[in-house]
């Protein structure tokens, strides 16, 4: 009673409210309360910063791969920093703000995504770097992508190290994927391993090559 009639005030900070604030999506049955959590990840130890120090070096290859193809690139603005310390080829192509005219619940979900290629103001390609054992987050998001927008034709690629493909194509078909309203996501998304991903840096030719030159490195869910 005390509280509804003066009470006390509690401060929330900035990443607090982002992260309670709700988004409305309108579905056919009506709309839907939903929310898109940011990454707040933190090392909790010496292997989790190196795994995280490795995900910052594979976001800058895939960056430069196709920033080497003339793709135009994203990287989310808490990363940015480091990848552009990977690697000085990226800079000329990296974009500030993506040109796309989406609602913001989608636009969110889009900004967190960890590397996407874009070819004018479409994006071709998102990649999701898995450097955490689960390898559960960056497939959730690219599930929130397909739940939010289930006619996106985007190429999706979870990307993770080779003993870890297994987990991956396993959480791809999980229940809760395979029931999209598009299709299952492992239909729509294949895993690309790190190895790969250096074999594809060390080519050189790639200003020559299309993106299509990844579907011979991408695997799909068995």
């Amino acid at each position: 009673m005390l509280q509804a009639s003066g009470g006390v005030i509690y401060p929330i900070s900035d990443s607090e409210w982002k992260r309670l604030r709700q988004h409305r999506v309108r579905r056919l049955g009506g709309a839907v309360s939903v929310a898109v959590p940011e990454d707040s990840e933190e090392a909790e130890s010496q292997g989790a910063q190196v795994e995280v120090r490795e995900s910052i070096r594979m976001q800058a290859a895939l960056a430069e791969i196709g920033a080497r193809m003339g793709m135009r690139i994203w990287i989310p603005a808490h990363d940015r920093a480091g990848v552009m310390s990977q690697s000085e080829a990226i800079g000329p192509l990296l974009i500030d703000s993506l040109p796309l005219n989406y609602d913001e619940t989608t636009l969110r979900t889009i900004e967190e995504i960890d590397v996407l290629w874009l070819r004018g103001r479409a994006i071709t390609r998102a990649f999701e770097v898995e450097h955490t054992t689960s390898v559960y987050s960056g497939i959730l998001r690219m599930a929130d992508l397909l739940a939010l927008q289930p006619n996106m034709d985007i190429k999706l690629h979870i990307v993770a190290p080779s003993e870890r493909r297994t987990k991956v194509f396993q959480e791809l078909r999980r229940p809760v994927f395979s029931l999209l309203e598009r299709g299952p996501l492992a239909e729509m998304c294949t895993f690309l391993s790190y190895d790969s991903v250096l074999t594809l840096l060390s080519l050189k030719h790639l200003k020559y090559m299309t993106d299509s030159v990844l579907d011979e490195y991408a695997e799909e869910a068995e």
